[in-house]
């Protein structure tokens, strides 16, 4: 499997530190990220029987510190885990917690760690000697608890966290956790902070990253927004970060579409609307991933093209 151009310098060392602890809500907090990359950003919601842990950082020495960390912070309380989705820096340390928490996710993720851990794990080992440090001596955890409804409310006493199965998006089993009496959203990587979005699209090996059903979502989620949001990267914001990632895919589609139509090929495209993006966010990280976002669309357009002049010759 073939890694973006993320091994054109060393990565940092993607460790998890506990010099970001934000209480955001009673009984809830978070492990920030402070921008490290391949260092996602850490939940635990707390109720008055058990606390839920999101996320476990890249490898079994992170997911360490945050099973140290939650359980000192539970006091007793039993553990719960769940994973925004299977990449390795939000789930790649979930066999640490075999012991010490049930392990929760949707349906589609657990076969996403089944069928894609694996050439991830691989993957990422290639990013560069402090990932595949990381990486050592680590396998992919199965869930003890996969769901196979769209919502599954996980009852921490006195407190519901409500897991919510997002479909094809970012992966095939992105999940979305809820905490509604705090109003917060986790996303995980369906939403990011001053960054571009993160479109693991590597043909032929992964292509299971919709760009058109994630901007669905996005529209959905910013309609009806959470106050508080905490990304899969990045600082924690409010509904302005949900609808940022909405406009960002927005006009990704909308600037690769009109391109596509003009029969231009792939690779000017891919210069045309990186330059475009990068106009108009300057600031944001992650430029890496602008290629692979209109290559993912891209492919899109043509099934999107071909469903129109099916409905059109069906006389729909």
């Amino acid at each position: 499997m073939t890694a973006p151009r993320l091994d054109r310098y060393e990565l940092p060392d993607p460790v998890v530190s506990l010099g970001n602890v934000q209480e955001i809500a009673d009984d809830l907090v978070v492990i920030g990220d402070q921008r490290v990359p391949l260092v996602p950003n850490i939940g635990l919601v707390g109720g008055r029987e058990a606390v839920l842990v999101i996320d476990t950082g890249i490898g079994r020495s992170n997911a360490e510190t945050v099973l140290k960390f939650a359980t000192e912070y539970a006091r007793g309380r039993k553990l719960y885990l769940t994973t925004t989705h299977f990449h390795p820096e939000h789930a790649f340390g979930a066999q640490v917690f075999a012991d010490a928490a049930t392990y929760v996710t949707n349906r589609a993720q657990a076969d996403d760690l089944k069928n894609r851990g694996a050439g991830y794990l691989q993957m990422f080992r290639g990013l560069g000697e402090t990932v595949a440090r990381r990486l050592e001596d680590v396998e992919v955890a199965e869930s003890d608890l996969a769901y196979d409804t769209t919502i599954h409310d996980l009852d921490l006493g006195g407190r519901i966290v409500r897991l919510e199965a997002a479909g094809q998006a970012h992966t095939m089993g992105d999940q979305l956790v809820r905490v509604p009496d705090a109003d917060v959203l986790f996303t995980g990587d369906l939403a990011e902070s001053g960054q571009f979005a993160i479109f693991p699209w590597f043909p032929p090996h992964d292509t299971d990253v919709s760009g058109l059903r994630w901007l669905a979502l996005m529209q959905r989620l910013a309609a009806d927004p959470a106050q508080t949001v905490v990304p899969g990267h990045g600082d924690i914001g409010g509904p302005e970060l949900l609808a940022d990632v909405r406009d960002y895919l927005r006009m990704l589609r909308d600037e690769t579409w009109k391109r596509r139509d003009s029969a231009m090929s792939e690779e000017t495209i891919v210069e045309e609307v990186s330059a475009v993006m990068i106009a108009r966010r300057p600031e944001w990280e992650g430029r890496e991933w602008l290629a692979t976002g209109v290559a993912c669309l891209c492919s899109e357009y043509e099934h999107h093209r071909h469903d129109a002049l099916g409905a059109h010759a069906d006389g729909v």
